[in-house]
């Protein structure tokens, strides 16, 4: 069962780009959450997604709720710059959903509230106040590759 990107309202079609060519390379599932901050039709998003746009499995809904219902026995993790918990302190299993807010504001606290104990967040100095969305997608997408051994995945 393959792991899955939630992207919670993405806002920059570059880092929407990037983290589905990360899916095509894993075999990851990306969902996206509306309302989108650019059209899907968009160059630069295309660009960023290069040629590998037919191996995206890729599901669009209205709401994060659409997710959830999608998905009810489903492990959610929230990636945000307000957890205290580290991405790699977790074990990760076939399945799970890694869920990411849009560049600007993150997800939302409340959402995060509700989830006490599945929201981490990568180490980083306090010069800057979060990673790129595309890297952080990738940083956790290849730790829980990692721990169960890059299934299906080559090298």
């Amino acid at each position: 069962m393959p792991f899955h990107i939630v992207l919670v309202e993405p806002e920059i079609p570059a880092n929407t780009g990037n983290i589905a060519r990360t899916c095509a390379a894993t075999g990851t599932h990306l969902h996206l959450v509306r309302p989108l901050g650019f059209s899907t039709d968009d160059k630069v998003l295309k660009r960023a997604g290069l040629d590998y746009w037919y191996a995206v499995n890729i599901t669009y809904y209205d709401s994060f709720a659409e997710v959830r219902s999608a998905f009810p026995e489903g492990r959610f993790f929230y990636a945000s710059t307000r957890s205290a918990r580290r991405y790699s302190e977790l074990q990760y299993r076939d399945g799970d959903l890694f869920v990411f807010g849009k560049e600007t504001k993150g997800l939302p606290q409340a959402l995060l509230d509700e989830n006490p104990g599945q929201s981490i967040r990568m180490p980083m100095t306090d010069k800057v106040r979060s990673l790129n969305l595309a890297n952080s997608a990738a940083i956790v997408v290849y730790e829980a590759l990692r721990q169960t051994g890059f299934p299906g995945l080559e090298g």
